[in-house]
């Protein structure tokens, strides 16, 4: 069975039960996780998916995790819907309610809403992490990631300020190997001549995959965004005849603060791994057992 056809499977398939054995004890080995007791199997999981169950790629992608989370405290410790409720009350972001044709969630980034003397890139960018570890916690999405639709419309200096190498580089290892997320196509409208610069600075991070499924719709998107996107799935402000972007951006906002202690257990955890303390006393012995093996 390859990694697309394991990656069908239920969470409980026996089938998985080697591979995530495998992943855990690899993980284990890890000088850098030394402290570390153990991984709970659907977490594991998540690092399997997202690399089509091979395990010397998912050990890595996890791994690369685990090192983003403790070199950017700045972000990864700061998971507070509460703490930006005034940026998100603007409007800025959403996840709409339906998936595209591939089963992908697709989100929405409204840039012209973030007013850069409110709020922070630093603080723009917990959202994106706030959205992420909430979606990845479902399996369809796990199986058939994002896509994402960023609207420049209103960028301006006061934003391409804030965004600096250190800052590119913590973006791009998101979106391509630090976070357990298959990203499916990124999409720009209303794109300034003046945004250049700043994508050119994110470029040279990103993968040639991630490069290839960058497309720039320009002011002129409404047509060319339903070539990729049906128009039940899109708001009408983007060509579609879904749910208005107000109402996407409201809904999706109440979510993330119903999921705020979730969000704030998973930032004050040394892994990320919440279902470790509950799972921690049974799988134990399995990892007493790798220990002595």
């Amino acid at each position: 069975m390859n990694g697309p056809q394991l990656s069908e499977l239920p969470d409980d398939s026996e089938e998985l039960g080697p591979h995530v054995s495998s992943l855990r004890r690899r993980a284990l080995q890890a000088s850098e996780l030394s402290a570390v007791r153990t991984f709970s199997d659907g977490f594991l999981i998540k690092f399997l998916r997202a690399r089509d169950f091979d395990v010397e790629l998912s050990l890595k992608l996890l791994l690369n995790y685990q090192r983003w989370r403790r070199e950017s405290p700045e972000i990864s410790t700061c998971l507070s819907p509460s703490s930006v409720l005034g940026l998100l009350n603007t409007s800025y972001h959403a996840v709409l309610p339906e998936r595209d044709h591939t089963g992908s969630r697709v989100l929405i980034y409204r840039i012209g809403q973030w007013n850069p003397k409110d709020w922070s890139a630093f603080q723009v960018f917990r959202v994106s992490l706030m959205t992420s570890e909430i979606i990845t916690m479902d399996t369809e999405t796990q199986r058939r990631g994002v896509k994402a639709i960023f609207d420049l419309q209103g960028w301006s200096l006061g934003h391409a300020v804030q965004i600096n190498p250190s800052l590119a580089r913590k973006i791009s290892s998101v979106l391509s190997d630090s976070f357990p997320l298959k990203v499916r196509g990124i999409h720009l409208v209303n794109e300034p001549m003046f945004f250049q610069p700043i994508f050119a600075m994110i470029r040279p991070f990103l993968p040639e995959k991630i490069r290839q499924r960058i497309h720039m719709h320009g002011s002129d998107f409404h047509d060319s965004l339903t070539d990729f996107f049906s128009p039940p799935v899109l708001p009408p402000e983007y060509g579609g005849e879904g749910p208005g972007i107000e109402g996407a951006c409201q809904d999706w906002t109440n979510h993330l603060l119903q999921s705020e202690k979730l969000l704030q257990q998973i930032a004050a955890h040394p892994t990320g791994d919440i279902a470790t303390t509950e799972d921690l006393i049974s799988e134990e012995k399995e990892t007493e057992q790798l220990s002595e093996g």
